[in-house]
């Protein structure tokens, strides 16, 4: 190389030269790529121990593939790198990526530096040489890339050529970081800052969104009345006015179109104001009732809603029908979490539904459930006359370490015990969230630690992934291994989530009665319904907080269980789907529901059968049979899915949730577990499945089949109607005979609990006391 100056480093201040592209030959290049490939610096490839033969059947592969292409960078005719392109609609991310006409993937191989040195700027050149050949000869509008997310080197010159990260994935085998450029912005460096997502554009997006809930669910709890304008509707708030289109379902439920909505300044000339779900709360402030010390924490979790919202539309996701379809590579494991880590609604029937004040922006994008990240939990060892770990009764605590933790895990835990001068079998091991072992433990209970009482190990192995409920983790290293759940003191939708100790004692007692009830009921056995077990739970009371017969927050902090995982008990065939799912609808407006049904073939009357044999049938059964409540709403339930079609499902969260509604005399249980024994009269009974899963569930379903133009609104209410009848005839001698057709029954609304008192919104221990009713609502399948 003439003219080539090297510096100390070895890096030549040559100028990149001349770049081209043209295609690869495989016959002529397979020699220099099984060179380059072999190098240490191509590790990410994976390709170093393939020989030439082999690099040439490579691209062969490559260059008889209609949906994939190879090509070689040449620096002044001399070949300096390799790029593929491929369709992403055809190649390595249909699961993960919804591509669009013009969308491109690539991937980029430059080649090691000749011993003269590196040039300085090249590989960056070569960059920006094949992403300008991609938007020039191939016509992209869109380049995508998933580079490995260890691969931090190439991940900074996607950076500098205009890539902008999306969020990370699971593709060929490796966890990626999914990243776009928009071929128009080649060469401008994206923002790509912790707080990318609180641009105008996406924070616009998620106002919209966010107001048009509002109104919908502030009028279905009656709070406030839009009246007809033209061919739409009209809310005054008195400080705005808010014109939209909607349409009106069953339960007074409001779909509005956000695309329509507009708000205006409330005076005889009204001018266009922006959409601002903050100003809509102060606007309504007093017909909201919210407690003026509250003001501000509702306010607060109404920005981190929006916040998250922002967030979650910056970094896209699959599209509905990848979410109905599945992963084509056939990992329910993989497609499972690819569900969960979608989900973007929140609960939905709350406003403020994603609080989770407390966490920062790096821990949100490390911990918030559609993040789909992954961390490691740190390990506590707690002294065991302080600690109380309560386990199922087919479960002894070696077998419970031993399912749980790897045994050279349990090993080194004990070695640090005996290197402090402690004796490990003083102790147990808890596990807690990293987020809490940073912001409360280490703080909170800085006595507990100094004293031994509590002893940090260190993260542990495995690496869990955030679910819906963000105290939860589920386990991507050991996927059979249970889920764990942890005290975490955020403030998150009316509630700071800790967990209870004095809870956790039972938890495991209160999960083996309800799993044997289940397991041994032939209508629950037919209709696939099935529960993941709470088998472990430890909770530590050595600290000051419980040296005081004084509730606090501080006594809620340090506790965790374990629930089953359902992969174990999936069969070939077989999808796992958190219900939450179904009411979920992708950057596109596109439903997953209305994709499940249209994958699986069958006719939306008889795929909404299925469905409500799976689900309400169980719920009804277990409350007029067994007077068994739970709490079903959308991510409390895991569906299992074949074909399309949902053929089962699994209750969850039954420690701190399920209720026996009965008197202990009408339905006995164990003394040792009475604090689920909640005695209520038929009509608060009812609402059991009035509120939790007519207004909390399937409102929102039948609106979004209706709306779609897959299932008419009366025909979704027919078929429930059917269900619940059918059950009443096959158990005429149920213990409860509850009437579930009745014309109207309570409204009994959620959004008026959260804003009466945002930090405690129920009392768990007495939630009848805390309702809060808005009159009678008409009963979709009342018998008038």
């Amino acid at each position: 190389m003439s003219g080539v100056q090297l510096d100390a480093t070895g890096v030549t201040d040559a100028l990149p030269g001349l770049l081209s592209v043209a295609p690869v030959d495989p016959e002529r290049d397979a020699a220099r790529m099984q060179s380059w490939l072999a190098a240490p610096a191509s590790s990410w490839w994976g390709m170093q121990h393939v020989d030439v033969d082999g690099v040439r059947t490579y691209l062969r592969t490559v260059q008889t593939d209609p949906a994939q292409d190879g090509w070689l960078v040449l620096r002044d005719g001399v070949p300096c790198a390799y790029a593929e392109t491929y369709d992403p609609a055809a190649v390595l991310l249909v699961d993960v990526w919804d591509a669009r006409p013009g969308d491109v993937g690539m991937h980029l191989l430059v080649a090691p530096p000749p011993t003269t040195g590196r040039v300085h700027g090249l590989t960056s050149a070569v960059m920006r040489a094949v992403v300008e050949h991609c938007r020039d000869a191939l016509g992209a509008r869109r380049v995508v890339v998933e580079p490995d997310v260890g691969n931090t080197a190439v991940q900074a010159k996607n950076a500098e050529v205009g890539f902008r990260t999306l969020r990370e994935v699971d593709v060929d085998g490796k966890r990626a970081l999914l990243s776009v450029l928009d071929t128009a912005s080649i060469g401008v460096p994206d923002d790509d800052g912790p707080a990318a997502h609180l641009r105008p554009e996406h924070l616009a997006v998620a106002q919209r969104h966010l107001v048009a809930k509002a109104v919908a669910e502030f009028t279905h709890e009656r709070l406030v009345t839009p009246r007809p304008d033209g061919d739409g509707w009209l809310l005054d708030t008195g400080g705005s006015r808010y014109r939209f289109r909607a349409r009106r379902h069953e339960l007074e439920h409001w779909s509005i179109d956000e695309r329509s909505l507009r708000r205006e300044s409330a005076s005889d000339a009204p001018a266009p104001l922006p959409l601002d779900a903050q100003d809509l709360v102060l606007e309504l402030r007093d017909v909201l009732g919210i407690p003026d010390a509250l003001l501000g924490t509702y306010l607060e979790e109404v920005s981190s809603t929006l916040a998250s919202a922002a967030a979650k539309h910056r970094r896209g996701g699959p599209s509905a029908r990848q979410l109905a379809r599945g992963r084509r590579d056939g990992d329910v494991v993989a497609g499972f979490q690819d569900v969960e880590a979608a989900m973007t609604e929140g609960h939905p029937a709350f406003v403020a539904a994603n609080g989770r004040i407390g966490f920062g922006l790096d821990e949100y994008r490390a911990y918030a459930p559609e993040s789909g990240g992954r961390f490691r939990l740190r390990w506590l060892a707690a002294r065991r006359e302080h600690t109380h770990l309560a386990l199922a009764a087919d479960r002894t605590e070696a077998e419970h370490w031993a399912a749980e933790l790897d045994a050279d895990t349990v090993a080194e835990h004990r070695r640090t015990l005996t290197r402090r001068g402690l004796d490990p079998d003083d102790y147990v091991w808890l596990p807690v969230h990293p987020w809490q072992w940073q912001h409360r433990i280490a703080v909170t209970f800085a006595p507990d630690l100094g004293r031994q009482d509590l002893v940090d190990l260190g993260e542990g192995p495995d690496l869990f992934q955030p679910q819906q409920s963000i105290r939860t983790a589920f386990d991507r290293s050991h996927p059979d291994r249970s889920y764990v759940k942890t005290a975490l003191a955020v403030q998150n939708m009316g509630f700071l989530r800790g967990m209870s100790p004095a809870y956790m004692r039972s938890t495991p007692a209160v999960n083996d009665w309800v799993a044997s009830l289940v397991a041994a009921d032939p209508t629950l056995r037919d209709a696939g319904f099935r529960v993941l077990r709470e088998h472990a739970a430890i909770g530590y009371t050595g600290d000051a907080y419980h040296r005081v017969d004084v509730a606090s927050p501080q006594r809620k902090m340090l506790a965790a269980l374990w629930r089953e995982s359902p992969v174990p008990r999936t069969a070939p065939g077989e999808r796992l789907m958190t219900m939450a799912a179904l009411l979920h609808r992708d950057a596109d407006g596109c439903a997953v529901a209305s994709e499940l049904v249209r994958a699986s073939g069958l006719d939306a009357a008889d795929w909404v059968r299925r469905f409500l044999g799976a689900y309400l049938r169980p719920v009804v059964h277990c409350l007029t049979v067994h007077d068994l409540a739970f709490m079903p709403h959308g991510e409390n339930l895991v569906l299992v899915v074949r074909d399309g079609a949902v053929t089962g499902a699994f209750m969850k969260d039954i420690g701190e949730e399920v209720v026996v509604l009965g008197a202990h005399d009408d339905r006995p249980v164990p003394e040792d577990i009475r604090r689920i024994v909640h005695p209520v009269d038929d009509d608060e009974a009812a609402l059991a499945v009035f509120t939790d899963v007519f207004d909390g569930v399937l409102r929102f379903l039948a609106a979004v089949l209706d709306d779609d133009g897959v299932l008419p609104g009366d025909a979704f209410w027919r078929l429930l109607g059917e269900c619940v009848d059918r059950h009443a005839a096959e158990h005429p001698d149920r213990r409860r005979p509850l009437d579930l057709r009745v014309p109207t029954f309570e409204h009994s609304c959620l959004n008026r609990l959260q804003l009466r008192n945002t930090l405690a919104m129920v009392d768990l221990a007495d939630q009848s006391s805390s309702l809060i009713r808005a009159g009678a609502m008409p009963n979709p399948i009342g018998r008038g």
